[in-house]
């Protein structure tokens, strides 16, 4: 994604955590510069102005910079945030922060930005249902992942978590490889077992 010099608008998107009616709006109200494929209604845009508009407007240059995908996850057991840390860390395509509560969880999100969540739903000071639906509050968040983790298995429980904005749901205990593949799934990335 870093070697990348010209974007769609789609990608512009994805890379800013806006909508792509939101590009689109800037590339034809001129906020940002690119140029229209000859002979086609496509609209690109080279790296350098993508650069220039997300520093004009306060949004994270990191994504654009690293072209890692960040993953925020959120657990109040240390040892298991150590092992989700080191299976994402290992992979080397991702950029990650943690949070053991859900305050922190909630001023991480809008601080970090992330891709993808990993939360647990028994936090010490609210619970995942409440962050859910924080992040699924903010318009600015639509694009981000949560995938919500939990020792407990009621069915009625999950369906509400999803109704919260869930995306995906675990049971614990699990194994770091699938969360690793449920993790990639989501965020568009092939993902090789380690062998």
């Amino acid at each position: 994604m870093t070697s990348k010099t010209v974007f769609t608008t789609g990608e512009a998107a994805k890379i800013c955590k806006v909508s792509q009616q939101t590009i689109i709006r800037c590339f034809d109200n001129g906020t940002l510069k690119g140029f229209r494929v000859p002979g086609s209604r496509f609209r690109r845009i080279p790296r350098d102005q993508l650069f220039a508009f997300m520093r004009d407007n306060g949004i994270p240059t990191d994504a654009l910079e690293s072209g890692k995908r960040k993953v925020l996850i959120v657990d109040d057991d240390q040892d298991l945030v150590e092992m989700m840390t080191d299976a994402f860390s290992d992979d080397g395509r991702f950029e990650i922060r943690t949070a053991n509560n859900g305050f922190d969880a909630g001023m991480l999100v809008k601080e970090f930005r992330p891709d993808l969540v990993i939360l647990d739903l028994m936090l010490p000071d609210v619970n995942g249902k409440e962050v859910c639906q924080r992040v699924r509050m903010d318009p600015t968040m639509e694009s981000v992942k949560i995938i919500c983790i939990s020792g407990m298995v009621e069915r009625d429980k999950i369906d509400e978590l999803r109704a919260a904005g869930a995306n995906d749901f675990m049971n614990k205990p699990f194994t770091m490889d699938a969360l690793m593949e449920r993790s990639c799934s989501m965020l568009d990335l092939e993902y090789a077992a380690a062998s």
